[in-house]
């Protein structure tokens, strides 16, 4: 199979990537979190300088697609009335972090706050934006499983920091300053671009042998305590899909899964886009942007997910994938549809890099 080319760096809104369908401009709201004015403005960004697709991240983030180079200007000065957009570049780059939308434990939004505030340390430059932080100190992590090079948990014994990819972390009563040195000993270390893959010994006063508390399961749509979790399909707005969700409640929490936390909200009008229940067919379907919006992709890929998803069996998933990076379900599918040269390749319980057992070509 013929590999395709694997970008090394994340999108931001300064440093956009480029696709078929123009810019992709990644939007980080500090905390995770949108007012009602903020998700209007971007609804309005995404009609008036973009495709009007917008995209969930699994990152609590927000992509605005199709944006013209010649727009770009505008974009970032819009984004930064809105108050979404760091003044500095670099540091809108390391503000890569994810908190418990829940907020499962008090104290969460100061930690991120400070985190941010210290990674605008030019020290932390040669950080790649795809090294993120994780904030889940709750008595269950809510984040398990969501990627995190550095981890703020609790566990029995207090909070804890956690490299990831170690099972224990180290007990400490100021996790900020503790994230913060962990990072500058990557960093020192000679670590590359994910903490996982980094096999240097950590110090010992940073490694620790406290086990971080237990994993919740996966958050799935509906009413929740917290308000009503709602998805998209294929984690894809519309502009009047944001408005619709911006009108539920005055504060929107985007989430790692792809979903909208609705905070306080008591109900939500589902449709076939926007979605809370959990049993929807459409939700054991991923597809990426595929064919003609996405340049590594040569088939049409969303269309034919939302024709196949009514087949799904429950408790199954399926995975049409435009190439074999699969992006938007890097992990192992009952059944995945990867696309090469027009065609498709079968992939079973495999991920979309897997060797397929089948071959098809138009």
């Amino acid at each position: 199979m013929t590999a395709p080319k694997v970008r090394g760096w994340c999108p931001s809104a300064y440093r956009p990537m480029a696709a078929l369908d123009g810019l992709v401009v990644r939007v980080r709201p500090p905390l995770g979190e949108l007012t009602s004015n903020q998700a209007d403005g971007i609804a309005a960004l995404s009609e008036r300088f973009g495709t009007g697709q917008i995209d969930l991240t699994n990152r609590a983030n927000l992509q605005i697609r199709g944006v013209q180079e010649a727009d770009h200007g505008a974009v970032l000065e819009d984004l930064a009335s809105l108050a979404l957009l760091d003044p500095d570049p670099a540091g809108e780059n390391r503000r890569n972090i994810v908190i418990d939308p829940f907020r499962g434990a008090p104290g969460q939004d100061a930690m991120a706050r400070a985190l941010a505030e210290g990674l605008g340390d030019p020290c932390f430059g040669p950080l790649g934006s795809k090294f993120g932080f994780v904030i889940d100190t709750g008595p269950q992590r809510r984040l398990d499983g969501v990627s995190g090079d550095i981890r703020i948990e609790a566990s029995a014994d207090g909070m804890i920091v956690r490299a990831d990819g170690r099972a224990t972390g180290q007990v400490t009563s100021d996790p900020v300053a503790i994230a913060l040195e962990m990072a500058r000993w990557f960093i020192a270390s000679g670590g590359d671009s994910r903490m996982a893959r980094h096999d240097a010994p950590l110090p010992a006063h940073l490694a620790g042998t406290a086990v971080p508390n237990p994993a919740a399961p996966k958050p799935t749509p509906g009413v929740d305590a917290d308000g009503v979790l709602v998805a998209a399909a294929f984690g894809t707005l519309a502009p009047a899909d944001l408005r619709r969700l911006a009108d539920a409640t005055p504060s929107l929490r985007l989430t790692p899964w792809r979903m909208v936390l609705l905070t306080g909200a008591a109900s939500f009008a589902a449709d076939h886009r926007l979605i809370t229940d959990a049993s929807h067919p459409i939700l054991r379907t991923h597809a990426c942007s595929g064919a003609p919006a996405c340049p590594q992709a040569t088939v049409e890929t969303r269309g034919l997910a939302r024709a196949m998803a009514a087949d799904v069996p429950e408790g199954k998933t399926l995975h049409i994938s435009g190439c074999a990076k699969g992006c938007a379900h890097p992990a192992a599918a009952d059944v995945t549809l990867v696309g090469r040269d027009g065609g498709f390749d079968l992939v079973r319980d495999g991920a979309p890099w897997d060797e397929p057992v089948a071959i098809r070509r138009t």
